[in-house]
């Protein structure tokens, strides 16, 4: 597969990359239309941000590459891990026990189907 045309990406999602990337498995190499619609009916939170970073891309294929929206496809999603803010919270004997906040980097390409 060569390169997406268009891209949008999300740094830092507040979720972490393993609840993510099965949602964006659903949604890899499907027509714009139908992956908005899987993404819609989804009630998960990756699902969510997911949605919204779709729509992104989409605006950015039209306004920007001047694509038309018919024959866009989600070519490209690929989840990484992003900064872990580490926090602490009181474990036993007093000890401190530490909680890691994982974020996501999320990148999603759509190209146009010839």
């Amino acid at each position: 597969m060569d390169k997406s045309q268009v891209y949008a990406k999300h740094l830092k999602a507040r979720i972490s990359p393993k609840k993510v990337a099965p949602v964006a498995d659903l949604i890899r190499e499907k027509p714009l239309q139908e992956a908005k619609v899987i993404l819609a009916f989804d009630s998960t939170k990756a699902a969510e941000i997911l949605l919204k970073l779709l729509k992104s891309a989409q605006a950015n294929a039209t306004n920007n590459a001047k694509l038309s929206d018919k024959n866009l496809f989600v070519s490209e999603v690929w989840v990484g891990a992003g900064t872990t803010y580490k926090r602490m919270r009181v474990g036993s004997r007093s000890r401190s026990a530490p909680i890691f906040k994982r974020t996501s980097n999320i990148y999603l390409g759509l190209s146009e189907r010839k």
